[in-house]
């Protein structure tokens, strides 16, 4: 009977990451050996700011979990001791990680692999990912390279207007 309350649990455990799986448009897997409880702390602080999740599970429920969404790649990185950081955005959970880590001089906080998109993603792609700007910087950049014509052809009508004035007043 005790045994059957175990597995239940443990099924769900492996439900809520499944799910979060899903959800998340993205999420990294890290290696965390050697970070103090201040930094785990601090980088959970930062993360959930962020609007990114960074939660540690045991990896035998994660790699169920994993093959349940269908992440087939993700199996030979879940060894160890692995935290996994959840988020909507993207860029947010790389970057997250490797601007902690960058911040705290940190070498034993490294990639080890991820789904972005969809798609899973190996150390150096995450690394690479976590170099991007945030969302929110690149759809910035294109409203502004966007507007940009649109601010020159109006300082040109502008300018068409004032010299048409000057004209006139002459």
């Amino acid at each position: 009977m005790a045994s059957q309350a175990i597995l239940e649990t443990k099924k769900a455990v492996v439900s809520e990451i499944s799910e979060k799986m899903k959800q998340a448009s993205s999420f990294v897997i890290v290696e965390y050996q050697g970070l103090t409880v201040a930094l785990a702390n601090a980088l959970r602080t930062q993360a959930k700011s962020a609007g990114v999740e960074y939660k540690i599970y045991k990896n035998t429920y994660c790699r169920f979990a994993a093959k349940e969404c269908g992440y087939d790649g993700l199996e030979e990185i879940l060894v160890g001791p692995n935290a996994i950081a959840f988020s909507a955005d993207s860029v947010a959970p790389a970057r997250l990680i490797a601007d902690f880590a960058k911040e705290n001089r940190l070498q034993n906080l490294k990639f080890k692999g991820g789904v972005i998109e969809g798609r899973v993603a190996d150390a150096a792609e995450v690394e690479e990912i976590s170099k991007l700007p945030g969302r929110d910087v690149l759809l910035s950049q294109m409203i502004g390279s966007f507007n940009a014509p649109i601010a020159k052809l109006a300082y040109v009508i502008k300018a068409i207007m004032e010299q048409k004035e000057e004209s006139q007043q002459e």
